[in-house]
């Protein structure tokens, strides 16, 4: 019997309807669209891994994902976002990935490999906590500012650990000269980032403001995030950098909110293949490697994101019982984690996928819980009567 041939725009319209299906089953039964994808992917990963298509077209929604994030920051505002939260961003970076990466090292893996799988470990999820937050109807707590102020902190520095990771795996041997290389590289792609954002596009306001609702505006859009995310990685840097900074670029225009309504469609379209793809790379056949190491890592993963929570947001001026349900409440990993897990070698690659999966999960359910979990170590005190009713 002849095997039947499908052609690829059936194939395209199938997938896209799949990932549809569940991110509405995600939406129902509130489970984060990200998880469902990667899951969506495993189970189809022998028919689709290895799908050069597929790959373009994750590429161009994590491209964009990273530009639409970097549109949200002028140079100004990073400085002042980096300034606030500095303190728990520190210890963040401290506890969640250099801490990650000692604790790997223990296990007996190489340095580069354990700075990999810091990088799974460090970063939350900052789509997924957005929306946890907003669905249920926390962004007004007094911790939401904290938490996005961290979130976005974890997203400066996510892009550049990509990019030193691009760098250290490249395949040449690493020394003093070869790192300083690596940093020097980051810092002519940021300096050029800055420089073309203050000398040209805070100039173009008056252009954007004519022709931004034209249908051709789209396709200089997301050129200059495909442009400079090519940059980089001719500079054998990573995409995202290079993508969050074209994103810096079209910040300084100061036209935020209409260049996002632009792009979020496409964006939206393509970033499901990305995580769908990366579902495909990840294979259960053997079963999961490295047991222990993955307990570990998601014990340490909670307990590292509390204590950040919890201290950082003392530091940052809230008080301890709001401190504690914002460090309950951000364990889970996403969109980032998959970034760096997908560089990965495949043994390590699916350790990092399961630990994606059950990260997120159990970053979701101790959202939930989070608010009677503080209320257990600092109950809520009864405020005394003005008035005493007669009879009472």
């Amino acid at each position: 019997m002849e095997d039947i041939y499908f052609p690829v725009l059936f194939v395209a319209g199938a997938v896209f309807i799949l990932l549809f299906v569940a991110g509405f089953l995600g939406m129902k039964f509130r489970i984060p669209g990200v998880v469902l994808y990667i899951i969506a992917g495993m189970g189809l990963g022998g028919i689709f891994s290895g799908n050069h298509l597929l790959y373009l077209a994750g590429e161009v929604g994590i491209v964009l994902l990273f530009f639409m994030l970097g549109m949200e920051f002028p140079i100004l505002r990073l400085a002042g976002i980096a300034k606030k939260v500095a303190p728990a961003g520190t210890l963040d970076l401290f506890l969640n990935m250099f801490l990650t990466i000692a604790i790997c090292m223990a296990f007996g893996l190489d340095w580069i490999t354990s700075f990999l799988i810091g990088g799974v470990v460090y970063a939350t999820s900052s789509s997924i906590t957005a929306k946890v937050l907003e669905s249920s109807k926390r962004m007004a707590n007094p911790e939401a500012e904290f938490m996005l102020g961290l979130l976005i902190f974890e997203d400066i520095v996510a892009p550049v650990s990509v990019a030193v990771l691009v760098g250290l795996t490249a395949g040449t041997a690493l020394t003093v000269f070869t790192f300083g290389w690596i940093i020097a590289k980051i810092v002519i792609l940021i300096a050029g980032a800055v420089i073309i954002g203050n000398l040209l596009f805070r100039r173009l306001g008056g252009f954007v403001d004519r022709y931004i609702n034209h249908d051709i505006f789209i396709l200089l859009t997301v050129g200059i995030a495909l442009l400079y995310g090519g940059m980089a990685l001719m500079l054998d840097l990573s995409e995202v950098l290079g993508a969050f900074l074209a994103g810096i670029i079209l910040a300084e225009v100061r036209r935020t909110e209409g260049l996002e309504h632009t792009v979020l469609p496409v964006r939206d379209l393509f970033l499901p293949l990305f995580f769908f793809y990366f579902g495909t790379t990840v294979t259960l056949g053997e079963g999961i490697p490295m047991a222990a190491l993955l307990i570990t890592l998601l014990l340490w993963s909670i307990i590292a994101k509390i204590i950040t929570g919890y201290f950082g947001g003392i530091w940052y001026g809230l008080s301890k019982r709001v401190a504690l349900r914002a460090g309950l409440s951000f364990t889970q990993r996403g969109e980032f984690s998959v970034i760096i897990a997908s560089m990965a070698v495949e043994t390590i690659r699916v350790l990092s996928g399961v630990f994606i999966l059950f990260s997120a999960m159990i970053g979701i359910l101790l959202f939930e819980l989070a608010p009677r979990i503080t209320n257990k170590f600092f109950p809520k005190k009864e405020r005394p009567a003005k008035y005493k009713v007669p009879g009472s």
